[in-house]
């Protein structure tokens, strides 16, 4: 099995993970996405039964997207740059906030193959908002453009559990 395969399987058992919990607590769970460009979307829908704890989320590749979907100001975006752990817990928040979810997953990063806002490939935030709690988280991730993505769904549902777990 490929190191590409097993990240895979641990974020599909992630997502198993969050689902259920949400099931369990009656839950919902939204997602505000750059980097990985609906890829958290897609893991939680490939578990059976998402419709009832997945209503939607968003995909906000850029800044205005970010301030037109997800009501973050644009004067804030770029006073924090659109990779930044401001911008993630704003992007959690504010997808929270517009769906009324009770848990909300948000990341934004550099995913590759060039510098952005001259921050390096590699650095992702991701932010996690429950129950009105947010944070964000800072990492560094290697690899292919590919790789960092799959490492940041999977992190990403770390963290919820993560938040989810605090909580309970």
């Amino acid at each position: 099995m490929s190191n590409g395969e097993k990240i895979r399987e641990q974020i599909l058992a992630g997502a198993g993970k969050v689902q259920a919990l949400l099931k369990e607590r009656g839950e919902i769970l939204t997602t505000a996405e750059s980097c990985t460009g609906g890829m958290l979307a897609a893991y939680v829908t490939s578990v059976p039964g998402a419709s009832a704890v997945y209503p939607g989320g968003f995909v906000t590749y850029s800044a205005g997207q970010k301030a037109a979907m997800l009501g973050i100001p644009e004067e804030d975006l770029a006073a924090w740059g659109i990779v930044s752990k401001e911008t993630a817990a704003a992007m959690a928040a504010g997808a929270a906030g517009k769906t009324g979810a009770d848990a909300a997953l948000s990341v934004t990063g550099n995913a590759g193959p060039d510098r952005l806002e001259d921050k390096p490939v590699g650095l992702v935030y991701i932010g996690c908002a429950y129950r009105g709690n947010v944070c964000a988280r800072e990492y560094h991730f290697s690899g292919s453009r590919q790789e960092i993505r799959l490492l940041t769904a999977e992190a990403a549902f770390r963290l919820l559990l993560e938040c989810m777990e605090e909580e309970h």
